[in-house]
């Protein structure tokens, strides 16, 4: 006897299925008996959660030395010392590191909602230079976040608050995707 193999129906997605069996976070309103449980924590519980689990996950931010100085609902800031194997030809900070900096914080803000949300757009402007030994800060801001869209902006200073660049990032948010489970 031969096993059938179910064929999908015309004008149907065969890849549905496949795509249903995918394990997705969702967002969920509490449930009875969870009053001052996971769900019901404050904005800045959320917040606070949401950056320790992306930081643990974040393999790319810790291995540049980064550290989540401080995060809040739409702001985080992040922190990065200047390595000599970050430096270019010219022995200055290259700016794809500066760039990383600014996009991790970027991402740290963004999600400090729980709402999955990736960058669908940055710019960046390079203001100084900056080098080996010196201590970098990004600041990132939500300027404004409307549906599943975002913009946000992000200042890189060194130690002594001189701004090394500054970034313009925009974002989507998935619908009902939490970034991390708490």
């Amino acid at each position: 006897m031969q096993a059938r193999v179910a064929q999908p129906a015309p004008g149907s997605d065969p890849g549905a299925a496949q795509r249903s069996r995918v394990a997705k976070p969702r967002l969920r309103p509490p449930q009875a008996g969870e009053g001052a449980g996971r769900c019901a924590q404050s904005a800045q519980g959320v917040a606070e959660a949401v950056g320790r689990s992306m930081f643990a996950l974040d393999a790319a931010t810790r291995s540049l030395g980064m550290q989540v100085e401080s995060i809040g609902p739409g702001r985080a800031r992040l922190s990065m010392s200047v390595r000599p194997d970050m430096l270019n030809g010219h022995r200055m900070c290259h700016g794809g590191y500066i760039t990383l900096l600014a996009d991790s914080a970027f991402a740290f803000a963004c999600n400090s909602y729980n709402e999955l949300t990736v960058a669908s757009a940055i710019a960046v402007d390079f203001l100084a230079p900056t080098y080996e030994g010196a201590r970098l800060l990004a600041d990132a801001i939500e300027v404004s976040r409307t549906g599943r869209s975002g913009v946000y902006d992000v200042t890189v200073t060194d130690q002594d608050g001189k701004k090394i660049a500054v970034m313009r990032g925009r974002s989507h948010t998935f619908k009902n995707r939490m970034t991390v489970a708490l």
